[in-house]
């Protein structure tokens, strides 16, 4: 007698043909994301090109109660690609078009499978661009589950603030548009925001419309050393609090400087580093420097270095961008665990002064990095792979972290999302009776519990 999960593959093997796999590299290589250590392989990989091979997808594994899990570009860090329960994944790669650019109304309708930096190099001619940066050059449909943010945000917003409207095929194949092009929309409740950070649990994602951004005028960027943690953090208070129009404004502590420079080829002073950019006119991105090096210097800045030609600019945010692949540098072979907290601009130099602390006393290597303009911090623990011990150490620091977010009112994830990792430290931040509430607009939507169960919360 074939199971549930046999006959789903064998309906989808005839309508797919080789565009469904069941080979195990092929199997293992989508059951788990970039940094989450435990993967779980699904039982079928699947191609769809298209919104109605999608809904065939599903009405299929909603009718046999087979689990879906939907692929991006699996560089998300909680486990949110594993597939615990087996089932059929979705890989949205080859459903990868830019389908418009409304170039006078700033917002283009996209494909799940396209990526940001393919979306930027299809609008370079055109005075637009998508500026949400998570780093990863990850797709949009799963920046959009996992409401990714990144270097980018304190100016320019999350991609919950750029996403207009969603195409969606929900659990048993029904396919549903939500959201509109217009810039704003007192209609009935906001289902684009439910479904931005959903995590692939209420439907699967097949269009989504973007608000898009003018090119800048120009653009600076600045580098400075601090000889103290506290201090760099508190220029970034300071910068914040004065209104001053950042676009990006990043930080690595001397343990992450020394890795970057290692693996990216940099000459920069291992100290507690901002890295900076404006956007605005030739005059303005001047004056603005101007201040932020007042800024600063008042904060203890031992170099303030101003990188205003673009192939400077470039490779400083290149290292920014590789500082995961740097991290694991400082301990080849090692597993990372890639903690992400996020609390209020007045509690940062407070709660990035402690963590590095505590890591410091727990005798762990691990960098820390983050996206400091809007309060959220990554600390990389790079772990010896089987050592109880040291993994224990980890833990009780990563707690502590998170308890001390939540005192200081921020959150246990700024930006990777709950996925596997962090449904314990849901209910610790929202409590059981929100936990509950978030539950039963899951078995609303998905009422078998087939779209990646196991993902948000624990799941039956």
């Amino acid at each position: 007698m074939t199971t549930p999960v046999q006959q789903a593959i064998e309906f989808l093997r005839g309508e797919f043909g080789t565009r469904l796999n069941t080979n195990t590299a092929v199997r293992d290589q989508h059951g788990r994301g970039e940094a989450y250590v435990q993967g779980f392989a699904p039982d079928a990989v699947v191609w769809p090109e298209n919104t109605g091979e999608v809904s065939t997808i599903l009405q299929k594994c909603h009718e046999l109660r087979v689990p879906v899990i939907a692929y991006g570009a699996g560089t998300s860090l909680e486990g949110h690609v594993s597939a615990p329960r087996g089932g059929i994944c979705i890989d949205m790669s080859r459903m990868d078009l830019v389908l418009a650019v409304h170039a006078e109304d700033a917002d283009c309708v996209v494909q799940p499978g396209v990526t940001r930096e393919a979306l930027n190099t299809y609008l370079r001619d055109t005075g637009l661009f998508f500026p949400v940066d998570p780093g990863a050059n990850a797709t949009l449909g799963g920046m959009i589950s996992t409401r990714a943010s990144g270097t980018t945000t304190v100016r320019y917003g999350t991609i919950a603030q750029n996403v207009l409207a969603l195409e969606v095929v929900l659990a048993n194949g029904d396919i549903v548009r939500c959201g509109n092009r217009a810039r704003k929309s007192s209609a009935g409740y906001d289902l684009v925001r439910l479904m931005t950070g959903a995590e692939g649990t209420l439907g699967i994602i097949t269009e989504a419309t973007l608000r898009l951004h003018g090119q800048p005028e120009a653009v600076g960027s600045a580098v400075c050393s601090f000889a103290q943690l506290r201090g760099a953090v508190e220029a970034v208070i300071e910068l914040i609090q004065s209104g001053a129009p950042l676009a990006r404004i990043e930080f690595l502590d001397e343990v992450q400087v020394r890795a970057c420079n290692a693996y990216s080829n940099l000459s920069l002073r291992e100290q507690p580093t901002l890295f900076i950019e404006f956007h605005g006119t030739a005059a303005s991105v001047a004056e603005q420097f101007e201040r932020a090096g007042e800024v600063v210097r008042s904060h203890g800045a031992t170099s303030f270095d101003w990188a205003s030609d673009e192939q400077r600019r470039s490779q400083l945010w290149r290292a920014r961008h590789a500082a995961y692949f740097a991290a694991l540098g400082l301990r080849p072979g090692c597993e990372c665990v890639v903690a992400d907290v996020c609390v209020p601009i007045s509690g940062l130099a407070e709660c990035v002064a402690a963590a590095r602390r505590e890591i410091d006393a727990a005798g762990l290597i691990a960098p820390i990095v983050g996206h400091v303009g809007d309060g959220n911090f990554h600390v990389l623990f790079l772990l010896k792979p089987g050592d109880a011990d040291e993994r224990a150490r980890m833990e009780r620091v990563y707690d502590a972290m998170i308890d001390h977010a939540h005192s200081l009112d921020g959150t246990c994830t700024g930006e990777h999302g709950i996925g596997l990792g962090k449904r314990d430290k849901l209910v610790a931040e929202f409590g059981a009776p929100v936990v509950a509430l978030m539950r039963r607009l899951k078995e609303a939507w998905d009422p078998y519990d087939i779209l990646n169960p196991g993902k948000v919360f624990h799941t039956t």
